[in-house]
């Protein structure tokens, strides 16, 4: 028994002695520069809102954080840089909702999985979408769409944005929720769908809110809703889909997640960390205004509700999925 009794007390000795370091470790980061692997080319909106969050980060840490391009893949080539990189904070990944939602239905023998081979550290934000229709189309509810989408069925055009893009996924949404017929018209970027708008060829749009801002200005489309679980701040008067669809929330959103092996205390810092510049008001003001909604999570919410974004999307992913492959 005596024996039995020293091997525990070693036993929690060498465990204390392990996690020691680890937290160590985790209350001395960043020991140098750390960088953030983005999925998309630069300038683009997830680029952008990276290049803003780094500067507090750097702020707040006293080191420089790097921010690295690598887009490809849906985010594959992306996240193949990142999982298996040392796990000590100093590399971390900017992931897109489309690295969980679709790259698991897209490309099914993708020997990655961006939800086991990346640790969630914390969620950035969310990127509501607006639908929205040509002013001449004489429709200014969604419910006033449906109807026309209803009584037209097939003859009506809406841009999607890229194939596998968020943007593609809620149109199909859309379109299973209303049990309608439409042409999804696909376009690389938002702003590129206007012109076709203005000049008939498609009817609606459905695009980010930051990409839709300067035509709404412009009073050349009219916003019909906007895909938030209810009615944004900033846009009062535009009616959330939901009001209309329930259920319907088609967001883009943001996290920042670590390489595969990430400590536990070291997540939980960054997180922490992470947090405190997204409240800073003046970065919370300019995320808004980019269209980017900030929503606080730890790293278990953030898990979470991946895997709650994956239950949600798997049917429209599955629908898209059959003109992508």
């Amino acid at each position: 028994m005596r024996t039995v009794g020293r091997l525990l007390v070693a036993a929690l000795l060498m465990a204390t002695l392990l996690v020691q370091p680890i937290a160590a470790r985790a209350e001395s980061f960043p020991s140098g520069p750390v960088k953030i692997v983005v999925s998309v080319g630069a300038g683009a909106a997830p680029d952008v809102i990276t290049r803003l969050l780094a500067e507090h980060l750097t702020r707040l840490w006293g080191q420089p954080v790097i921010i690295e391009n690598k887009p490809g893949g849906a985010g594959a080539v992306a996240i193949k840089a990142v999982a298996p990189a040392t796990p000590d904070g100093h590399t971390l990944y900017m992931a897109l909702a489309t690295n969980f939602i679709a790259l698991p239905e897209l490309q099914v023998n993708f020997p990655l999985d961006a939800l086991r081979d990346l640790v969630p550290v914390g969620y950035v934000g969310e990127q509501p979408l607006m639908i929205a229709a040509a002013p001449s189309l004489g429709v200014s509810t969604l419910s006033e769409l449906i109807a026309l989408l209803k009584s037209k069925p097939g003859e009506l055009n809406i841009a999607g944005g890229n194939r596998g893009s968020i943007l593609h996924f809620a149109g199909e949404w859309l379109r299973s929720a209303t049990g309608t017929k439409f042409t999804l018209v696909h376009y690389n970027g938002g702003a590129a769908a206007i012109p076709d708008v203005l000049g008939g060829r498609v009817q609606v749009t459905i695009d980010a809110i930051a990409s839709m801002r300067p035509p709404l200005d412009a009073g050349q489309v009219k916003a019909l809703a906007e895909t938030a679980k209810k009615r944004l701040d900033n846009f009062p008067n535009v009616p959330a889909a939901a009001e209309t669809l329930p259920g319907f929330e088609a967001l883009g959103w943001m996290a920042l997640m670590g390489p595969r092996g990430m400590p536990a205390p070291l997540a939980d810092k960054i997180s922490a960390d992470l947090r405190t510049v997204l409240a800073e008001p003046e970065l919370k003001n300019r995320l808004t205004e980019l269209g980017n909604y900030v929503r606080p999570m730890t790293p278990a919410e953030l898990a979470a509700y991946i895997v709650e974004q994956q239950q949600i999307w798997r049917p429209a992913i599955a629908e898209a999925a059959k003109s992508i492959r």
